[in-house]
């Protein structure tokens, strides 16, 4: 078992004082059979003049909170403390793959199979997956290879992408961040008939050796889940030619990015800029503290 301490740390500075603001969280982690979240909170300054938490369809933390009157910057401080077992595997994963196909799956699992705001099933999709499912290949076998040709055949570039931009373009150029792999790994699943959601967490970064950490060095991560023919899911990793991954820290599932941003809302401001500060870090702690 490893004990992790994890703070994420967004800050806004107007230009003007913004006048309005409404705003949804995804920042308090959520615990899962091989992670224990034994404390979450989110801190806001200012004070919101409301303030509301509530589980969403998927299980999620969210926190809603509005400021209604003049400020000129905004925190939202998330501060979690979580253990993290081993993943445990299942004897389903190595089922055939049409096996999770064709299993019967409730309206959580099923919307998981279908088109997405971020996730449209694209006809040229098949080129991930040709000669990957074959027939009867066991489940966690292709979604290894599947995995691996997204990290071959696919450039890390934060410069390439951005939230807005359409899978059709990530497939296109052959660049993108962890946002969009995870995006292409389930757009393909999808396509196939597989349940498939978006994971958000964080990755745990380490220095170069003989080198201190550096504040803020960590940063939000994306990585994707496959429904097994018993209804348990498989994590996988196509930034990092993961599957499984035993450093991965969950925070949030859902259809995409869409349904697990770690902080959206309205602004209403005369100002024209906005700067955007994020810091992220994660580090390891005994966990007999």
């Amino acid at each position: 078992m490893t004990a992790f301490t994890v703070h994420h740390v967004t800050r806004y500075r107007y230009e003007q004082p913004a006048t309005l603001c409404h705003n949804e969280a995804h920042l308090c982690m959520r615990s899962t059979p091989d992670q224990t979240v034994d404390e979450s909170w989110v801190i806001i300054d200012p004070a919101p003049d409301d303030r509301s938490e509530r589980i969403d369809l998927y299980g999620n933390w969210v926190t809603y909170f509005s400021l209604q009157s003049p400020h000129e910057q905004l925190q939202v401080a998330a501060t979690s403390r979580v253990r993290r077992t081993p993943t445990t595997r299942h004897e389903s994963e190595w089922l055939p793959w049409e096996a999770a196909r064709d299993a019967p799956r409730g309206v959580n699992a099923w919307d998981l199979t279908i088109e997405s705001p971020h996730v449209p099933l694209l006809s040229e999709l098949h080129r991930l997956t040709d000669g990957i499912f074959t027939p009867g290949r066991p489940l966690a076998e292709a979604v290894a290879e599947l995995c691996r040709r997204i990290y071959d055949e696919f450039a890390y570039d934060p410069t390439a992408t951005s939230v807005s931009t359409p899978l059709s373009d990530v497939l296109a150029g052959r660049h993108g961040v962890c946002q969009d792999f995870a995006h292409l790994a389930i757009a393909a699943l999808r396509h196939l008939g597989l349940s498939a959601r978006y994971v958000s967490g964080y990755l745990e970064t380490l220095p170069p050796p003989g080198q201190p950490k550096l504040k803020g060095a960590d940063a939000s991560h994306a990585w994707a889940s496959v429904r097994t023919p018993t209804g348990t899911w498989l994590d996988f990793d196509p930034t990092n030619a993961l599957v499984a991954p035993d450093t991965h820290l969950t925070v949030a599932w859902g259809r995409d990015y869409s349904d697990v941003m770690p902080l959206r809302g309205v602004v209403m401001s005369s100002g024209a800029t906005t700067q955007l500060d994020v810091e992220v870090d994660v580090e390891r702690v005994d966990p007999s503290a």
